[in-house]
């Protein structure tokens, strides 16, 4: 599971974004607005997937259901199958790479939007989603009590959020010094945005291809 959330923290796009909204005028309302979207999208859809797995999750002889392992064979596809169409599209220049269009109106967002937005990157997001459905398929079939499960999501959220967290934290406590430094790391998201998705879903892909694979063959 942590493999799978330190994958979900390093998200060069909705870095990016949390950025940009610091940046903006109201950006101490607005950056911790967005934060808090990103970590109710997060834990809404491990929610979702605990509540699916349910006491099914495991098998009675403490092996994750057969459901468990086709999904992550289904989602380890999946994010191969978008990490080559990622590889393919990245510029050869990662000079020329350009921001998506949508994000030139985030300083015109009202807090409302700037809500969503961060709930929206995490929880329809084509990498995410699929790693925290996969880890709430991890921790459904572990066979815990319900209060363990919902501490396990807990830690997977507290840590696939550290990449949103620390440009939030940078400004909070150091203020407007902390510009140039967020600029740094913006201008490096959206040149390699592109080709750190593609290695990101490649590997993690192959992961749970190889997980799924193991429960449906043991």
């Amino acid at each position: 599971m942590l493999g799978l959330a330190a994958g979900v923290a390093v998200s060069p796009l909705p870095i990016v974004a949390i950025i940009l909204v610091l940046a903006t005028p109201r950006g101490r309302l607005n950056g911790p607005l967005f934060a808090i979207g990103w970590v109710v999208g997060l834990s809404a859809l491990g929610a979702v997937m605990l509540a699916i797995g349910g006491p099914a999750g495991a098998s009675t002889h403490q092996q994750p259901a057969t459901w468990v392992g086709g999904l992550k064979l289904a989602l380890g596809v999946l994010l191969v199958l978008l990490g080559a169409r990622q590889w393919r599209r990245r510029s050869v220049d990662a000079s020329q790479a350009q921001l998506p269009k949508w994000m030139a109106a985030i300083d015109r967002f009202t807090p409302i939007k700037i809500f969503g937005l961060g709930l929206a990157l995490a929880a329809a997001n084509l990498k995410n989603a699929p790693l925290t459905l996969a880890a709430g398929a991890s921790i459904s079939s572990a066979g815990l009590p319900i209060g363990q499960q919902i501490a396990s999501l807990a830690v997977f959220v507290i840590i696939g959020s550290l990449g949103l967290l620390a440009p939030l934290g940078v400004v909070l406590f150091m203020g407007e010094p902390a510009k140039n430094m967020l600029d740094g790391w913006r201008d490096w998201a959206v040149r390699h945005n592109t080709a750190v998705m593609a290695v990101l879903c490649f590997v993690l892909g192959l992961k749970l291809f190889g997980d799924g694979l193991g429960i449906l063959i043991s």
